[in-house]
């Protein structure tokens, strides 16, 4: 299989391009690794590089004025990181960090802009992304303010194993509870508590789904939501 095809079997935005449009930006697309930890892009400094995640998880965080951060969105093989820029908008709206090791096809951000500008048809899917960006974070903020954090915390492990085609997360206690706006020793009480019910196996360190079935009945409704919102917004099937 030749490297276009990888590329395009791997992320969902480039498997929607057509042919010609994909060879816009082939010719500049290289593969790199994405080690947790990473910041690919912070706010609002200049956007280098633009970003088609192949595997891993990459967070985009809001960071506030003490060093707390929030989670606002999760994006992997379904996305893309840095899409605005080929609307000539040159600064990064959130810090993104990568939280799941993983690869990416990245391209330099002035390539990408030509390649929007030569293309109909990837403008409209970009909106369309933005679009469903939009909507996935305004559901992740009325999800936080009114759900539990055993349900929140239930949606984004189910969320992410779709993304990532595994039931098995490297992921930190320090992480989740970032993610869930609480304590550690909240995050640890709950899963002891998934996993004695033998939803997940809780090391540390590393998550493992061991019952999908059960886990939806711990999340709430917001992740039926995120699951068709893709179908919805971006390929505009109707429901």
């Amino acid at each position: 299989m030749t490297a276009r095809l990888e590329f395009q079997a791997q992320n969902q935005l480039l498997a929607a391009l057509s042919a010609s449009d994909y060879g816009l930006l082939r010719p500049h697309l290289k593969e790199i690794r994405l080690e947790r930890g990473d910041v690919l892009q912070d706010h609002s400094e200049r956007i280098q590089y633009v970003y088609f995640p192949l595997s891993g998880i990459v967070s985009l965080l809001v960071v506030m004025r003490d060093g707390k951060a929030v989670e606002i969105a999760a994006l992997g093989r379904d996305g893309v990181l840095g899409a605005h820029y080929g609307f000539g908008i040159q600064q990064a709206e959130s810090r993104a960090v990568v939280q799941i090791p993983g690869s990416a096809a990245r391209i330099a951000a002035p390539q990408f802009q030509k390649a929007v500008r030569e293309s109909e048809r990837m403008r409209d899917l970009i909106v369309r992304y933005r679009e469903l960006r939009l909507a996935q974070i305004q559901q992740s903020a009325a999800c936080n303010a009114v759900h539990e954090a055993e349900a929140r915390l239930s949606r984004w492990l189910l969320h992410v194993s779709d993304i990532t085609g595994s039931g098995v997360m490297p992921l930190t206690q320090e992480f989740l509870s970032q993610m869930l706006g609480v304590r550690r020793t909240t995050v640890t009480a709950i899963a002891r508590e998934l996993q004695q019910t033998g939803i997940i196996r809780y090391t540390r360190g590393r998550i493992e789904l061991s019952d999908r079935e059960k886990l939806k009945k711990f999340a709430c409704e917001c992740y039926e939501v995120l699951r068709r919102q893709p179908a919805q917004i971006l390929f505009r099937q109707k429901r």
